[in-house]
């Protein structure tokens, strides 16, 4: 087609009208072609000629890159970018000419991140830079897929070790428990300044005995298959019911609790002890990082074909490393714990056939947004009454 053009510019005077209108025609015709091909892709096309200046985009980079609008003809593509950490990536790539493969950049969308990949290339035409291709990939999909994969992984290994680990501690802490209580025993034929020294130890012994087993309980709850109940339940409701139980110790964190729950919810199949205890571990570690106090937001709403329950808080946050390991068994910063708290969650949501994803910044605190299936009979229900209520 291009040799084609060239042809018929080269000609161009001595063509008649009707044959320069069937040229136009053609070339109309393939631009529309070329256009609709790169609208039907799913990546982010964009181009910029040698000035940096955004000629053309497709609808995918419309939808993915941020925007401020399409009027970004006449000066850099990176003014018309709203992020300011993207916009300065594809400034500094383009103004020292790099080429640069899959930079990825965290997006929030509606609280729940995207993963955006930008690959920048030149545009070469008769072995000349004509300008810049960026190529934009929503890669969330697959490096949620990735983690999952490794997250089961970590789980599977485990699983192998379960049954080892706990007959070689919880056995002998079954005999350690009942000889101490033996040792208590003979304790009162012994004199009572003797007594009191040796109970000392004996309380040592009995501490340690019983922080090794809560280690074990906890263990075996993360390996284990678990036997969960699901039963048509009022995710507010049960959510509600968890924040009284722990109000008294959030006051007395100085941390104040907003609810924003949207109304009218489809019930959901939800075993309400093991969600509560999740929902209980990601409220302890709320706390341990709002240490000076702080907002604890909880709100809910309906999306579509799920329920999006988001848990807020002012705290800490959390480094990207540490963001990427916190459903990793024994993974902890704390000085103290187990280190499978989180791993519970992650567990536990996973058996509600749900899904889990955490938005953090370092001193500005952390989001965790869990996503639960409606179930088909009270999405059909949903449906027939006109839809679903989104908040």
């Amino acid at each position: 087609m291009r040799r084609f053009i060239e042809r018929a510019l080269a000609k161009l005077n001595k063509l008649d009208s009707d044959q320069i209108h069937a040229l136009m025609y053609d070339l109309a015709y393939e631009h529309e072609r070329l256009n609709g091909v790169l609208d039907s892709l799913s990546d982010g096309i964009m181009v910029a000629d040698v000035e940096n200046n955004l000629i053309m985009f497709n609808k995918a980079a419309e939808r993915l890159v941020p925007f401020a609008g399409s009027d970004g003809y006449d000066h850099p593509i990176w003014e018309s970018i709203t992020d300011d950490e993207i916009s300065g990536f594809v400034e500094q790539t383009l103004e020292t000419q790099e080429s640069v493969r899959d930079r990825e950049f965290a997006m929030d969308r509606s609280g729940m991140t995207q993963l955006l990949a930008f690959s920048i290339t030149p545009l070469v035409r008769d072995g000349q830079i004509h300008g810049t291709i960026i190529h934009v990939e929503d890669v969330s999909e697959r490096r949620g897929r990735e983690a999952r994969l490794r997250r089961a992984e970590s789980l599977a290994s485990l699983t192998t070790l379960a049954a080892g680990v706990a007959h070689e501690i919880k056995n002998p802490l079954g005999s350690i428990g009942i000889h101490v209580q033996l040792i208590q025993k003979a304790l009162s034929r012994i004199e009572a300044e003797e007594v009191e020294q040796i109970e000392g130890y004996v309380d040592v012994v009995n501490e340690e005995v019983e922080r090794l087993n809560r280690t074990v309980v906890d263990f075996l709850f993360a390996v284990r298959p678990m036997d969960t109940t699901l039963e048509d339940r009022d995710l507010n409701a049960i959510v509600h019911d968890l924040l009284e139980f722990v109000r008294f110790e959030l006051n007395e964190a100085n941390i104040e609790i907003q609810e924003n729950f949207a109304q009218d919810l489809p019930n959901l199949e939800i075993d309400e002890k093991y969600l509560k205890q999740a929902l209980l571990n990601i409220v302890k570690n709320a706390i341990s990082a709002m240490p000076d106090g702080g907002v604890f937001t909880v709100s809910s709403r309906h999306q579509g074909d799920v329920v999006i329950l988001k848990i807020k808080d002012t705290g800490l946050g959390m480094s990207e490393e540490v963001l990427n390991k916190i459903f990793e068994p024994y993974f902890t910063t704390k000085d103290f714990g187990s280190g499978i708290g989180l791993t519970m969650v992650y567990k536990v949501v996973k058996e509600h056939m749900g899904d889990i994803s955490v938005v953090s910044q370092e001193g500005k605190g952390s989001s965790f947004s869990i996503s639960f299936p409606v179930p088909q009979r009270e999405q059909h229900l949903l449906n027939y009454e006109g839809g679903s209520d989104e908040v």
